[in-house]
Order: C-alpha cells, then sequence, then structure tokens
C-alpha cells in the first residue's frame, strides 16, 4: 500500500490513484466528461433550447454555475446590433419555458402623467399672482420687449434682480436718528457730504461711487461711534472703499491724505477701511436710488431733461440728516414723479406703478419734502450739488425756472391737488 504523500497535491494525486475520489471531485470528473461529450457533438443553433432545457440542477449542490454551450466548429461571435435585441432571437421558440418573456408594462407619457390641474393656464389671474393679475387688468406695457437681442440688459432676470435689490434695501436698513447720543450730529455729517460732493468732482468719479458713499458712511456710524476728530477720516476711507467697489481706476490711498492736506496717514486710512469693513461685514451690495431711478425712466420712457431733474432732486437728499431712513426705491419714485410734475405736468402711469411698486399716493408726502429740500437749497450755506448741477454737463437744471414756480411752492406746502 503507498504511503500518504506529505503535500496537499501529493494527497490529491494519491486519492485519484487509489481510486477513492470524495463526493467533490467525482463530480469534477464527471463535469469535465460532460463538457467532453458536449464538445464532440455537432450542435444547430435549434438543438440549443434542447440541450439547455435537458440540463438539471442537483439540489444537493451550493455552489450553482451557469453553463455555456458553445457548438463545435467555427466559433461565431454573439454581436448585440440593436438596443431592443435578446437571446429570442438566437433560439428556437421551444426555448420560452427557460428565457421567460417578462411581463410589458405600458407606460405613460409625460403629457399624461401630469395633471391637468397643475398645467397653468396662459394667464393666471388667481390671488397668489400679483403680478399676473395686475398685468391682466391695467394697461401694463412690456418696457422689455426689445431688449431680447442684448444679452447685457438681461431682459430675462430684470424683474427678478430688481425685486431683489427691493429686499436688500430693507436688509440693510439705516435707523432715523441714529446719530442721537453720539459726538457727531447731523449738521456735521451734511458738512462732510457736501465736502465729499466736491472731491467726488474733482476726482472725476462715477455717481454710483457717491451714493455708496454715503451709503457706507451712515451704516458704519449707526453701528460703530466715531470722534469728531475721525469723522473725516471715516468720509474719505468710505470714498476709497466706494471707489474700490465701483470704480474701474480706483484713486489711490495717497490721493485721499493729499485731499484731507495730510490730515491723516496712509496707515491710519488702511487701519479705518479695515475697520469700516469688518463693521459691514463686507457687505456693500446695498442698491441705490440711482439703480431705481434708470429702471423708473425707462418705464415711463422720460427724456434727458426730467432724468437729470430727478437725479438732481435725489442728489439733494443724501446732505439731509433727515432723509436718512428713506429707502432708495422711495426717494427714486418720488424723485421723478415730481420732476415729471413740473416740468410737463405728466401723470404716473399703470407701467410705473407696476415696475416701481409705488402708487403717486404712495410718494406725496416725500415729494413735499423734495419740494422743501428745493426751496432750503437756494440760501443754503451747503451749495456743492447745486453749483454741480448748474454746470452744461447736467443741463444747467438747478437754475431752470421750474424750480421757482409757484407749483414747486405748493407741492411743499402740501397745497398741490391731484
Amino acid at each position: 500500500m503507498h504511503s500518504v504523500p506529505e503535500s496537499n497535491f501529493g494527497n490529491y494525486c494519491w486519492k485519484l490513484q487509489n481510486g477513492s475520489q470524495s463526493r467533490k471531485y467525482r463530480h469534477h470528473f464527471a463535469w469535465q466528461k460532460h463538457c467532453h461529450e458536449i464538445s464532440s457533438t455537432k450542435i444547430s443553433s435549434g438543438d440549443i433550447g434542447n440541450k439547455v432545457s435537458a440540463i438539471t440542477l442537483d439540489p444537493s449542490k451550493k455552489a450553482v454555475k451557469k453553463e455555456i454551450l458553445q457548438p463545435v466548429g467555427k466559433p461565431k461571435a454573439f454581436v448585440k446590433t440593436k438596443a431592443t435585441s435578446s437571446l429570442k432571437s438566437l433560439v428556437d421558440q421551444d426555448t420560452d419555458n427557460v428565457f421567460a418573456k417578462p411581463d410589458v408594462v405600458p407606460v405613460k407619457s409625460a403629457s399624461q402623467t401630469i395633471s391637468q390641474s397643475t398645467v397653468p393656464a396662459p394667464m393666471d389671474i388667481s390671488e397668489d399672482k400679483p403680478e399676473a393679475f395686475s398685468k391682466a387688468l391695467l394697461n401694463i406695457e412690456d418696457i422689455d420687449a426689445n431688449d431680447k437681442e442684448n444679452p447685457q440688459l438681461v431682459s430675462d432676470y430684470v424683474n427678478d434682480i430688481y425685486e431683489y435689490m427691493k429686499i436688500l434695501e430693507k436688509k440693510y436698513p439705516v435707523k432715523p436718528n441714529y446719530l442721537q447720543d453720539q459726538e457727531i450730529t447731523g449738521k456735521m455729517r451734511s458738512i462732510l457730504i457736501d465736502w465729499l460732493c466736491q472731491v467726488h468732482h474733482r476726482f472725476h468719479l462715477l455717481q454710483e461711487t457717491l451714493y455708496l458713499t454715503v451709503s457706507i458712511i451712515d451704516r458704519f456710524l449707526q453701528i460703530h461711534p466715531v470722534p469728531r476728530n475721525r469723522l473725516q477720516l471715516v468720509g474719505v476711507t468710505s470714498m476709497l472703499v466706494a471707489s474700490k467697489y465701483e470704480e474701474m481706476y480706483a484713486p489711490e490711498v495717497a490721493d485721499f491724505v493729499y485731499i484731507t492736506d495730510n490730515a491723516y496717514t496712509k496707515q491710519e486710512i488702511r487701519n479705518m477701511e479695515n475697520l469700516i469693513l469688518k463693521t459691514l461685514d463686507f457687505s456693500l451690495g446695498k442698491p441705490l436710488c440711482l439703480h431705481f431711478l434708470r429702471r423708473n425712466s425707462k418705464a415711463g420712457q422720460v427724456d434727458a431733461t426730467k432724468h437729470t431733474l430727478a437725479k438732481f432732486l435725489m442728489e439733494l437728499t443724501i446732505t439731509e440728516y433727515d432723509m436718512v431712513h428713506y429707502n432708495p426705491s422711495e426717494i427714486a419714485a418720488a424723485s421723478l414723479c415730481l420732476s415729471m410734475k413740473l416740468l410737463d405736468g405728466s401723470k404716473w402711469t399703470d407701467t410705473l406703478t407696476h415696475y416701481s411698486s409705488y402708487e403717486e399716493k404712495d410718494v406725496v408726502l416725500t415729494m413735499q419734502k423734495l419740494s422743501s429740500l428745493v426751496i432750503k437749497a437756494e440760501t443754503s450755506k451747503l451749495t456743492a450739488v447745486r453749483a454741480k448741477y448748474s454746470s452744461s454737463k447736467f443741463m444747467k437744471i438747478s437754475t431752470i425756472p421750474e424750480l421757482k414756480s409757484q407749483l414747486l411752492k405748493d407741492i411743499a406746502n402740501g397745497c398741490e391737488s391731484s
């Protein structure tokens, strides 16, 4: 009798030689024999189904392997030519019991799955659609209809942008009388703003830069009080920040040192810049009244004279401490409405109401305040704005006779009839 080898391979060979194969090895040789019988017989494509159906699996075996049957001779690869092809094209109909056809579930089209109640009507005038309701009942013109071909005018998003701007102006408010209990007074603030108007004009900066400068000053001072000897530093630094935000080529720090007659150093301006930005949390996106005025002027289809007069009226408000809490959109609407009344008596149309979100009755008190500022500007010592708009660049709009008319005085006194 042969001795049992040490290695597993020797043990395997020894068992084969002595005929004492286990059930596992007997199954292995049976499988090899079965494959040899199949490969030695030519199988046509019609016999594949019968061969497959004739194969039985022993349930006692744990591992079940797929048996792949290939016809003898020149092997031919099965190529899937269509996305919908299946094994049915490769076997006869008698193999349906093996390759069962799945149940076909009809799929509804997208138009069938959408409920009729969810499909919006051509014009929705329901209560939760105030914009559609107003457009349906009022004579509102689409002022962006001719801007589709100009991507810079973003006609598809412009209404959403202005709605967002109205949210932002309420997000960053300025409190009325915010200088109360501070060393700085409203008169000091007015003198500072009037001086900054001259600096702005000398540096040839954009109009947006001036309005943003005033906005930064008010928002900063209401949170962080400063002594009076630092007020001018706050002013020039706010203009520096606004210039970096709005201008393509902002003035240098040395320019502001020079304009203050070396009252402050470069380092002091830089330190104040850091303090302002941290105090405002770098949020400089509060909209300006100039943004809303341009939209309103487009909606009202006003000429350059009315638009320039409205700009003059708006700029008179930046030195007025009593108007720091007015929303920019309200100032813009009131300025244009007053400009239209003074020049030719134009009416505030439904289109203007829709795009400005203000009716004429909503800005009556603001127009009274603006009329009082015009009358007050004739004798005021703060002359920067009035002198600026007396130049030919601004059509000498501050010198027109309409600003001295009886109509203006009646509006200021609240006596103007609607």
